[in-house]
């Protein structure tokens, strides 16, 4: 079970780059759960993404060498959630609405990717902590971008 949810149901074996695919995957469930469930469906989403992926990551690595091995994506999926975060604030359609999912996603891979500042600090943490963590920091930066981006078309 651990392994079925911190690969993101399998997608985390997709190669190449399973970070990637599992953000792309994410980013059309989050799309799916911000239609279908707003706001309050993301965020409790996300809380349960967390939490699972903490205990699933644990159990994923433990007794490894590796901490942090590429095929986890649950990660990746807690941090594109929170990324689209602001989406769920408001009523985007048509171009402006494609273009801010676009953002969030390359944003998100951007800070995941580079790890620049809070994101590389976090992402040198031991254990689960440090899987999630990287990623939850990525999509916060993110989210905090596309809201400003949301904020100045408004």
């Amino acid at each position: 079970m651990s392994n079925f949810l911190a690969t993101f149901f399998y997608v985390g074996y997709m190669r190449p780059a399973p970070g990637t695919w599992g953000s792309l995957v994410a980013l059309f469930a989050g799309y799916f759960l911000i239609t279908y469930t707003g706001l309050y469906g993301l965020s409790t989403s996300i809380f349960i993404c967390v939490f699972l992926g903490y205990w699933a990551t644990g159990e994923h690595t433990y007794n490894k060498d590796d901490h942090d091995p590429s095929e986890i994506v649950i990660d990746e999926v807690a941090g594109q959630w929170i990324a689209l975060l602001p989406i769920a604030l408001v009523n985007l359609s048509g171009v402006t609405q494609v273009l801010i999912y676009l953002l969030a996603f390359v944003g998100f891979r951007i800070f995941d990717i580079t790890k620049l500042g809070l994101v590389g600090w976090a992402d040198r943490q031991d254990g689960p902590l440090g899987v999630m963590l990287d990623d939850i920091i990525a999509g916060m930066m993110t989210a905090i971008i596309v809201f400003a981006v949301i904020w100045s078309l408004a």
